[in-house]
């Protein structure tokens, strides 16, 4: 078993007996989207990189909502969103900063030939660095902006 899958089952017991259900239904959600990765695959388990990529893609999806019910102008639904988000975020790697990115992506550039230094070239050698520890989009504007 996953330590991920061990850790939010044992905090899922905790608020249940807390009666917290919002902290309740986000690690459902969690553990639910171990169990889908785990049929998708047809494997017997998940492995720990398998279950932080899940926790990844549903971090990303309550940014995702947060982002389109304010535009909406919704706030309590925004607030729900982000209240979910940092449950799930707690289980993840500490996020880097948009400093630490800048530093990684100028090393990598200052790496390469100049004829080889586009957005996707950049982005290829980035990515693997920062996999799990860096939000794609704002890598994504990072590298834009250090190579315009």
């Amino acid at each position: 078993m996953g330590s991920f899958k061990e850790k939010i089952s044992a905090d899922l017991k905790e608020a249940m007996k807390a009666r917290d259900q919002v902290r309740v239904d986000t690690l459902r959600s969690a553990l639910s989207g171990f169990t889908y990765k785990r049929t998708e695959t047809g494997a017997e388990d998940t492995s720990d990189a398998e279950e932080q990529a899940v926790l990844q893609k549903q971090v990303k999806q309550r940014n995702d909502s947060i982002a389109e019910f304010e535009k909406a102008g919704r706030q309590e639904l925004a607030a729900k969103e982000l209240q979910e988000r940092d449950i799930l975020q707690v289980y993840l790697p500490a996020q880097k900063s948009a400093d630490e990115i800048r530093a990684v992506v100028q090393a990598v550039v200052a790496g390469l030939p100049a004829d080889a230094r586009n957005q996707g070239a950049v982005m290829k050698a980035v990515m693997p660095q920062l996999k799990g520890q860096a939000d794609g989009n704002l890598v994504r504007e990072i590298v834009t902006a250090a190579l315009a």
